[in-house]
């Protein structure tokens, strides 16, 4: 461990960091690739303090290992404090105690940044299992986080367009800017009922909405024609070239079982078609969605890819920092 080098991450060190995360994409086939302009973006986020919720394990020049502690400002719908940990290490550099000095940072800081948020509040932690037999799955049950949910990665060429389904009432548009606060509000709506999820605050969804890897020519919304209401929204972005990959689907309760996130979809399939950009569209989705969206995917022409866990474990029982 003496012979690495400790730091936090910052905007200055994202080309080094990206090749590290671009690395961990193909080794262990999360596929998860990342530019530099990216990272810079997330480290800028104003739900991550660098200073404090980052590190960087260096050996030379080169970022060999690499962690984030996150906590939601929100409650989840079931009133638990969200709390993220997320890294990984050069497969070059594994089995030296690298990810088990990471965790032990990672997990108590976000269980400090929990209490700090959240005082007396119930709890987890949350971190990607990746697929089944992953070194990283590994630790994590050895730390005893168990698998919380498994979410299917899909993919769909882009060559025909599917048969869009006949929808009345609404009208289908991409988003513009004036739709940031609208969608907002739907968004929130439609993820009640979803595993995991929080009202998202108007600072993070403002980071979302304006992020650089969005792709809102392609995207799409089902607007009331009455009301002007957005009852569904495919919202799209990209990170590798020519595969254009689905952020968020999402449709309000009261107008589910019309077929607008189908129609959405469909439409943002042929539009990404017509653009002539993109060769490949991808999604992940919940393998036990209660809007049953995987089937939704399937009827469009979507193919399962690989298979991936959420992980948890309580935030209590950790030693004081």
């Amino acid at each position: 461990m003496t012979d690495y080098r400790w730091t936090r991450l910052s905007t200055a060190d994202a080309t080094s960091w990206a090749a590290l995360v671009n690395h961990l994409a193909d080794v262990d086939g999360t596929e998860e690739y990342l530019a530099a302009e990216d990272l810079r973006e997330e480290l800028e986020s104003t739900s991550l303090d660098p200073a404090e919720d980052t590190w960087a394990v260096w050996d030379g020049e080169q970022v060999v290992a690499f962690g984030l502690a996150h906590c939601s400002s929100n409650l989840s719908h079931e009133g638990q404090v969200r709390t993220f940990v997320e890294g990984g290490v050069h497969a070059d550099h594994r089995g030296r105690g690298l990810g088990t000095e990471l965790m032990d940072r990672l997990e108590i800081r976000a269980r400090d940044r929990a209490a700090a948020m959240h005082p007396e509040q119930p709890g987890y932690l949350s971190a990607g299992g990746q697929t089944e037999g992953s070194s990283a799955r590994a630790l994590l049950f050895e730390r005893g986080y168990t698998v919380a949910r498994y979410f299917n990665a899909l993919t769909r060429e882009l060559r025909e367009a599917p048969e869009p389904p006949a929808v009345e009432g609404v009208t289908l548009r991409s988003p513009v800017p004036a739709d940031e606060t609208p969608v907002h509000s739907s968004h929130d709506v439609a993820f009640r009922d979803h595993w995991g999820s929080a009202p998202t605050s108007e600072e993070s969804w403002r980071e979302r909405w304006t992020s650089r890897s969005n792709r809102h020519d392609v995207s799409t919304l089902a607007v009331d024609d009455r009301s002007g209401e957005v009852l569904a929204y495919v919202l799209c972005g990209q990170w590798v070239d020519r595969e254009l990959y689905v952020n968020l689907v999402g449709t309000v309760p009261a107008a589910r079982g019309r077929g607008l996130a189908a129609a959405c979809l469909a439409r943002t399939i042929a539009l990404a078609i017509e653009t002539g950009s993109y060769d490949l569209i991808d999604l992940d989705v919940d393998s036990s969605s209660p809007t049953g969206a995987t089937r939704l995917y399937e009827r469009l022409g979507f193919r399962l890819k690989r298979t991936t866990a959420a992980m948890r474990r309580d935030l209590q029982g950790f030693p004081e920092s």
